[in-house]
């Protein structure tokens, strides 16, 4: 990459990507941050649900200050609203990428590290505010977040559009970040993935998927396991839309509708789905061109995948349901149904009685729906994780638990609650909404420091799982692997 332009007027950073010049601002900490930076062109008529296409050059020099467009999505409901920032930002070109860097000399050669928002495929973008990449430019790496098309436009099936055009987005910004972040002082051969929820389903896919191969060297996946739903699934959604547009099943057919329409009719049939209530949904498919195998069954092949040679850091909280449960009073219903609560659970996630009385032993004194809640994280989350971790043969892996209970009333050591632990951002107001008010920044500064080292190192500072004994505990007792004294929250073999 040519210096040209490193430094622009009144000393503003500027990078030369491979479409043209972009100048950023810098912070007071001295961090260079570059936003809005197009990696492939806005995904609108004809490309709405094409293949990502190359982004238009651009003469001169573009301002890259702010976020740009995040990707057409529908809101949270009310009661996830409170707890989960969802900016919206208007415009075309939502397929953009972020740069936070502490020092953009071309061939820094800093550590890299990316990140993949989560929001059941439907929801998220980079601009949500806990996902600020400050900490992480300031402990040397840079650090790139991108948006990517979701819901019925990154994930509908159909019979006349490529499958699976949310991970073709990522992997298009994947290969953005290798033929540019050395502009921005990156090292290209030292890139690790890092994504929570859906962004980690996704890092399972990009693991398996051929056209990824090479694009990131380690991985990081937070309450997230490797996945494909199945295609009759999917294609259930695109069908349902279709009867309430009045238009035929057809990407065609699809592109000619106003997006507000589609929206509105995605939400419409998504609205009685969820992790745990099954239904329709939108999200990877196995597909000949895209994603060819079931991501965890390839990734526990016995044949030896490249994957197996990129170090995985990965990991869950300890009640990751209490954030699908608790705000619309699941918990207390799922404690009013009783056993039937537990039996239906069971049925559910194909778990035997033994399970539940292990479960029983390690939590006495819980109730249904924390029975079942961890029934549903064993089967959406541990299990996979593990099967994962066992299957591997070459490269580390490393296991971690967070356990710390969030000062929210009722949502305990949830689904995504250490977010602003990862980002080393507790300072930011909207961490608060899932953490409450007075979060301990030293064990922000210990996560943090964990995800800075594995990228830096290769190794988060624990030793890799071998098999046998527990993950790393976050927030929680460090115990023996089946003690479960009833005074203290559980780690769950």
């Amino acid at each position: 990459m040519s210096t040209e332009g490193v430094a622009g007027d009144g000393g503003r950073p500027r990078a030369r990507t491979g479409a043209g010049v972009v100048e950023g601002r810098t912070r007071a900490d001295g961090i260079s941050v570059f936003l809005g930076i197009p990696y492939a062109a806005p995904p609108v008529g004809a490309l709405r649900f094409a293949p990502p296409a190359p982004p238009a050059a651009w003469d001169g020099v573009r301002e890259a200050v702010s976020f740009g467009p995040t990707a057409p999505k529908v809101p949270y409901p009310p009661a996830f609203a409170a707890l989960l920032t969802d900016p919206v930002i208007p415009g075309d070109g939502c397929l953009n990428v972020n740069v936070w860097t502490p020092d953009p000399t071309p061939g820094a050669g800093l550590p890299v590290m990316v990140w993949i928002h989560g929001g059941a495929h439907t929801r998220g973008s980079s601009a949500v505010p806990v996902y600020d990449g400050a900490a992480f430019a300031r402990d040397g790496v840079v650090l790139v977040s991108f948006n990517f098309r979701l819901g019925v436009l990154g994930y509908g099936l159909f019979p006349d559009a490529p499958a699976n055009r949310g991970m073709l987005d990522q992997i298009a910004a994947l290969e953005w970040v290798r033929d540019n972040v050395s502009a921005f002082g990156g090292d290209p051969a030292r890139v690790t993935l890092f994504g929570e929820s859906a962004g980690a389903i996704s890092i399972g896919a990009l693991l398996a998927a051929p056209r990824a191969a090479g694009l990131f060297h380690r991985a990081v996946l937070q309450s997230g396991a490797p996945e494909a739903l199945p295609r009759p699934r999917v294609r259930a959604i695109v069908r349902r839309m279709a009867s309430l547009l009045k238009v035929e099943a057809t990407a065609g057919a699809f592109t000619a509708t106003a997006l507000p329409d589609l929206l509105a009719a995605q939400a419409a049939v998504l609205r009685r789905s969820g992790p745990l209530l099954g239904g329709p949904a939108l999200g990877l498919v196995v597909d000949p061109d895209t994603l060819p195998v079931d991501p965890l069954d390839a990734l526990t092949a016995d044949t030896d995948p490249a994957s197996d040679k990129i170090p995985l850091l990965f990991g869950w909280t300890t009640e990751e349901y209490r954030l699908w449960l608790a705000p619309t009073g699941g918990m207390r219903l799922l404690d009013r149904m009783g056993s039937l609560a537990v039996a239906l659970a069971r049925a559910r996630t194909g778990k035997d009685r033994a399970a539940v009385q292990a479960l029983r032993d390690a939590l006495p004194g819980a109730g249904p729906a924390e029975l079942a809640g961890q029934l549903f994280t064993d089967r959406l989350l541990r299990d996979p994780l593990r099967r994962l971790a066992a299957a591997r043969r070459t490269a580390p892996s490393f296991l971690y638990e967070f356990a710390w209970c969030s000062g929210v009333p009722g949502l305990g050591a949830c689904h995504a609650l250490e977010l602003g632990f990862v980002f080393d951002t507790l300072s930011v107001p909207e961490a608060a909404s899932l953490a409450g008010p007075a979060a301990p920044q030293a064990l922000a500064d210990e996560m943090h420091a964990a995800w800075v080292r594995f990228a830096t190192t290769g190794s988060p500072g624990w030793a890799p799982w071998n098999g046998d004994g527990p993950p790393k505990v976050f927030g929680g007792p460090e115990r023996e692997w089946t003690e479960a004294p009833a005074a203290t929250r559980p780690v769950l073999p």
